[in-house]
């Protein structure tokens, strides 16, 4: 189930050229291990001049990208650590950045909190 949310800082946010989105949900649902139609990633980019870091200039070549990950059941120990690294390399690979770059969070467990159509996971 992962739902996969991706914002990315850009120079322009309205006329940022995006990669394809699709090849990045695919790319994803292979580093997760899901079947066809069942990683679901949301993007949106927001201007660099809606984003700034405490006393540091953020030069338009460090632009992060930040990445929330909701699973109904996360993974834990090993298991997060290679999802985490798979996912930085996966994202910024699509998006051409720095893995440094690429900052993922791990949203509460979906399990009990989402449905799809009505039905709760």
């Amino acid at each position: 189930m992962p739902i996969v949310d991706v914002e990315m800082v850009c120079p322009a946010a309205e006329s940022a050229q995006l990669p394809n989105l699709d090849a990045l949900a695919s790319a994803l649902g292979h580093a997760f291990g899901t079947p066809p139609g069942r990683t679901w990633v949301r993007m949106r980019t927001l201007d660099a001049s809606r984003y700034a870091e405490n006393d540091a200039p953020v030069a338009q070549g460090e632009l992060p990208m930040f990445v929330t990950v909701m699973h109904a059941h996360p993974p834990s120990g090993a298991a997060l650590q290679t999802e985490v690294t798979a996912i930085t390399q996966t994202v910024a690979a699509w998006a051409g950045r720095e893995l440094t770059q690429v900052h993922v969070t791990y949203a509460p467990p979906g399990a009990g909190r989402q449905s799809f159509g009505g039905q709760p996971v």
